[in-house]
Protein backbone atom coordinates (compact mmCIF):
# COMPACT_ATOMS: atom_id res chain seq x y z
CA UNK A 1 0.00 0.00 0.00
CA UNK A 2 1.79 3.12 -1.25
CA UNK A 3 5.18 1.37 -0.98
CA UNK A 4 5.42 1.93 2.78
CA UNK A 5 7.57 -0.40 4.90
CA UNK A 6 5.95 0.73 8.16
CA UNK A 7 2.41 1.83 9.03
CA UNK A 8 1.99 3.36 12.48
CA UNK A 9 -1.53 3.57 13.93
CA UNK A 10 -2.37 6.37 16.37
CA UNK A 11 -5.67 6.11 18.28
CA UNK A 12 -7.03 9.60 18.92
CA UNK A 13 -9.79 10.13 21.45
CA UNK A 14 -10.54 13.80 22.11
CA UNK A 15 -7.01 14.91 21.22
CA UNK A 16 -8.02 17.97 19.18
CA UNK A 17 -5.39 20.25 20.69
CA UNK A 18 -2.57 17.71 20.26
CA UNK A 19 -3.30 16.83 16.62
CA UNK A 20 -1.56 19.83 14.98
CA UNK A 21 1.56 19.26 17.10
CA UNK A 22 1.44 15.53 16.46
CA UNK A 23 1.28 15.80 12.68
CA UNK A 24 3.87 18.57 12.62
CA UNK A 25 6.16 16.38 14.71
CA UNK A 26 5.77 13.46 12.33
CA UNK A 27 6.28 15.76 9.37
CA UNK A 28 9.62 16.92 10.77
CA UNK A 29 10.64 13.38 11.75
CA UNK A 30 9.68 11.61 8.54
CA UNK A 31 10.88 14.39 6.21
CA UNK A 32 11.60 12.80 2.83
CA UNK A 33 11.78 9.23 4.11
CA UNK A 34 8.70 8.15 2.17
CA UNK A 35 8.66 4.73 3.87
CA UNK A 36 6.37 5.44 6.84
CA UNK A 37 2.66 6.17 6.86
CA UNK A 38 0.67 7.48 9.81
CA UNK A 39 -2.89 6.22 10.33
CA UNK A 40 -4.89 8.50 12.62
CA UNK A 41 -7.86 6.63 14.07
CA UNK A 42 -10.48 9.08 15.31
CA UNK A 43 -11.71 6.77 18.04
CA UNK A 44 -15.21 8.17 18.59
CA UNK A 45 -14.01 11.66 19.53
CA UNK A 46 -16.61 14.23 20.54
CA UNK A 47 -14.40 17.32 20.76
CA UNK A 48 -14.20 18.22 17.07
CA UNK A 49 -11.13 16.09 16.35
CA UNK A 50 -12.65 14.86 13.06
CA UNK A 51 -12.86 18.40 11.70
CA UNK A 52 -9.31 19.18 12.80
CA UNK A 53 -7.97 16.02 11.15
CA UNK A 54 -9.73 16.75 7.86
CA UNK A 55 -8.35 20.29 7.85
CA UNK A 56 -4.78 19.15 8.58
CA UNK A 57 -4.45 16.05 6.38
CA UNK A 58 -3.92 17.82 3.02
CA UNK A 59 -0.64 19.17 4.40
CA UNK A 60 0.76 15.71 5.20
CA UNK A 61 0.97 13.22 2.34
CA UNK A 62 2.14 10.42 4.66
CA UNK A 63 -1.02 10.52 6.81
CA UNK A 64 -4.57 9.20 6.46
CA UNK A 65 -7.48 8.73 8.83
CA UNK A 66 -10.18 6.30 9.87
CA UNK A 67 -13.27 7.16 11.90
CA UNK A 68 -14.73 4.92 14.63
CA UNK A 69 -18.18 6.35 15.24
CA UNK A 70 -18.62 4.98 18.78
CA UNK A 71 -15.65 4.54 21.09
CA UNK A 72 -15.40 0.88 22.04
CA UNK A 73 -12.03 1.10 23.73
CA UNK A 74 -8.39 2.02 23.16
CA UNK A 75 -7.57 -1.40 21.78
CA UNK A 76 -10.58 -1.45 19.46
CA UNK A 77 -9.49 1.76 17.78
CA UNK A 78 -5.98 0.42 17.28
CA UNK A 79 -7.27 -2.85 15.85
CA UNK A 80 -9.42 -0.99 13.31
CA UNK A 81 -6.33 0.89 12.19
CA UNK A 82 -4.14 -2.23 12.03
CA UNK A 83 -6.73 -4.02 9.89
CA UNK A 84 -6.35 -1.31 7.25
CA UNK A 85 -2.55 -1.52 7.06
CA UNK A 86 -0.71 -3.32 4.28
CA UNK A 87 2.91 -2.45 5.10
CA UNK A 88 5.48 -5.12 5.95
CA UNK A 89 5.65 -3.81 9.51
CA UNK A 90 2.81 -2.23 11.45
CA UNK A 91 2.21 -1.01 14.98
CA UNK A 92 0.95 1.81 17.14
CA UNK A 93 1.88 4.67 19.40
CA UNK A 94 -0.03 7.33 21.36
CA UNK A 95 -1.43 10.70 20.31
CA UNK A 96 -0.67 12.51 23.58
CA UNK A 97 2.92 13.44 22.60
CA UNK A 98 4.35 11.68 25.64
CA UNK A 99 5.96 9.47 23.01
CA UNK A 100 7.88 11.61 20.55
CA UNK A 101 7.13 11.04 16.84
CA UNK A 102 10.88 10.73 16.39
CA UNK A 103 10.77 7.51 18.41
CA UNK A 104 8.87 5.87 15.56
CA UNK A 105 11.72 6.82 13.22
CA UNK A 106 14.22 5.29 15.67
CA UNK A 107 12.14 2.11 15.83
CA UNK A 108 11.98 1.98 12.04
CA UNK A 109 15.77 2.12 11.94
CA UNK A 110 15.95 -0.96 14.18
CA UNK A 111 14.06 -3.11 11.67
CA UNK A 112 17.25 -4.66 10.31
CA UNK A 113 15.86 -8.18 9.90
CA UNK A 114 12.55 -10.00 9.70
CA UNK A 115 10.66 -11.24 12.74
CA UNK A 116 11.41 -8.40 15.15
CA UNK A 117 9.09 -6.89 17.76
CA UNK A 118 10.36 -3.39 18.51
CA UNK A 119 9.10 -1.60 21.62
CA UNK A 120 10.02 1.49 23.60
CA UNK A 121 11.35 1.54 27.15
CA UNK A 122 10.27 4.66 29.05
CA UNK A 123 12.69 6.97 30.82
CA UNK A 124 12.10 10.12 32.88
CA UNK A 125 8.81 9.11 34.51
CA UNK A 126 7.71 10.16 38.01
CA UNK A 127 8.70 7.73 40.77
CA UNK A 128 5.07 6.91 41.52
CA UNK A 129 4.52 5.85 37.91
CA UNK A 130 7.73 3.83 37.92
CA UNK A 131 6.65 2.05 41.10
CA UNK A 132 3.25 1.23 39.60
CA UNK A 133 4.79 -0.05 36.35
CA UNK A 134 7.39 -2.16 38.19
CA UNK A 135 4.71 -3.76 40.35
CA UNK A 136 2.56 -4.64 37.34
CA UNK A 137 5.61 -5.92 35.43
CA UNK A 138 6.65 -8.23 38.27
CA UNK A 139 3.11 -9.56 38.68
CA UNK A 140 2.60 -10.22 34.96
CA UNK A 141 6.01 -11.83 34.54
CA UNK A 142 5.50 -14.20 37.47
CA UNK A 143 1.86 -14.95 36.73
CA UNK A 144 2.24 -15.55 33.01
CA UNK A 145 5.71 -17.08 33.14
CA UNK A 146 7.25 -14.68 30.62
CA UNK A 147 9.52 -11.65 30.94
CA UNK A 148 7.12 -8.73 30.63
CA UNK A 149 8.18 -5.27 31.71
CA UNK A 150 7.12 -1.70 30.94
CA UNK A 151 4.20 -3.25 29.12
CA UNK A 152 2.48 -0.01 28.13
CA UNK A 153 5.57 1.67 26.68
CA UNK A 154 5.33 2.98 23.13
CA UNK A 155 5.78 2.54 20.24
CA UNK A 156 4.99 -1.10 19.40
CA UNK A 157 6.10 -2.32 15.96
CA UNK A 158 5.95 -5.84 14.54
CA UNK A 159 5.46 -7.85 11.32
CA UNK A 160 2.00 -7.65 9.77
CA UNK A 161 1.99 -11.47 9.57
CA UNK A 162 2.29 -11.59 13.38
CA UNK A 163 -0.81 -9.43 13.76
CA UNK A 164 -2.75 -11.45 11.17
CA UNK A 165 -2.47 -14.53 13.41
CA UNK A 166 -4.32 -12.83 16.28
CA UNK A 167 -7.77 -14.27 16.89
CA UNK A 168 -9.31 -12.66 19.94
CA UNK A 169 -7.37 -9.56 21.03
CA UNK A 170 -8.81 -7.30 23.75
CA UNK A 171 -10.51 -4.01 23.01
CA UNK A 172 -9.08 -2.09 25.99
CA UNK A 173 -5.64 -1.14 27.33
CA UNK A 174 -4.81 -4.84 27.76
CA UNK A 175 -3.91 -4.85 24.05
CA UNK A 176 -0.36 -3.80 24.97
CA UNK A 177 -0.05 -6.81 27.28
CA UNK A 178 -1.60 -9.12 24.68
CA UNK A 179 0.83 -8.06 21.95
CA UNK A 180 3.96 -8.32 24.13
CA UNK A 181 2.90 -11.68 25.57
CA UNK A 182 2.14 -12.97 22.08
CA UNK A 183 5.57 -11.87 20.92
CA UNK A 184 7.21 -13.77 23.79
CA UNK A 185 5.16 -16.91 23.15
CA UNK A 186 5.72 -16.81 19.37
CA UNK A 187 9.49 -16.41 19.92
CA UNK A 188 9.82 -13.10 18.12
CA UNK A 189 13.07 -11.31 18.85
CA UNK A 190 12.10 -8.38 21.08
CA UNK A 191 14.17 -5.22 20.68
CA UNK A 192 13.73 -2.50 23.32
CA UNK A 193 15.05 1.05 23.09
CA UNK A 194 14.95 4.05 25.42
CA UNK A 195 12.30 6.72 24.91
CA UNK A 196 11.76 9.90 26.92
CA UNK A 197 8.36 10.24 28.60
CA UNK A 198 7.55 13.91 29.32
CA UNK A 199 4.37 15.41 30.73
CA UNK A 200 1.35 15.83 28.46
CA UNK A 201 1.11 19.18 26.71
CA UNK A 202 -2.69 19.19 26.35
CA UNK A 203 -5.48 17.21 28.00
CA UNK A 204 -5.15 14.42 30.52
CA UNK A 205 -4.61 10.68 30.46
CA UNK A 206 -7.73 8.67 29.63
CA UNK A 207 -6.97 6.24 32.48
CA UNK A 208 -4.06 7.43 34.66
CA UNK A 209 -5.73 10.24 36.59
CA UNK A 210 -6.05 9.09 40.18
CA UNK A 211 -6.03 6.14 42.52
CA UNK A 212 -9.49 4.94 41.53
CA UNK A 213 -8.58 4.80 37.85
CA UNK A 214 -5.41 2.85 38.64
CA UNK A 215 -7.33 0.34 40.75
CA UNK A 216 -9.78 -0.11 37.87
CA UNK A 217 -6.89 -0.57 35.45
CA UNK A 218 -5.26 -3.17 37.73
CA UNK A 219 -8.49 -5.14 38.09
CA UNK A 220 -9.15 -5.21 34.36
CA UNK A 221 -5.56 -6.18 33.60
CA UNK A 222 -5.56 -9.00 36.14
CA UNK A 223 -8.87 -10.27 34.76
CA UNK A 224 -7.42 -10.33 31.26
CA UNK A 225 -4.23 -12.01 32.53
CA UNK A 226 -6.35 -14.80 33.99
CA UNK A 227 -8.02 -15.22 30.62
CA UNK A 228 -4.66 -15.36 28.88
CA UNK A 229 -3.38 -18.01 31.27
CA UNK A 230 -6.55 -20.08 31.05
CA UNK A 231 -7.34 -19.83 27.35
CA UNK A 232 -3.91 -19.30 25.80
CA UNK A 233 -2.79 -16.58 23.46
CA UNK A 234 -5.48 -16.72 20.80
Amino acid sequence: MGGYTLSIVIPCYNEKDNLPLLLDGFGRAIKDCGLIEVVLVDNGSTDGSAEVIQKLLPRYSFARTLRVEINQGYGYGILQGLASCQSDYIGWTHADLQTDPGDVIKAHGLLVQEGLFVKGRRRGRPLSDQFFTTGMSVFESLYLGARLYDINAQPNIFPRSFYEAWKNPPYDFALDLYALYQAREKKLEIVRFDVDFPERIHGESKWNHGLASRIKFIRRTIAFSRRLKKEGID
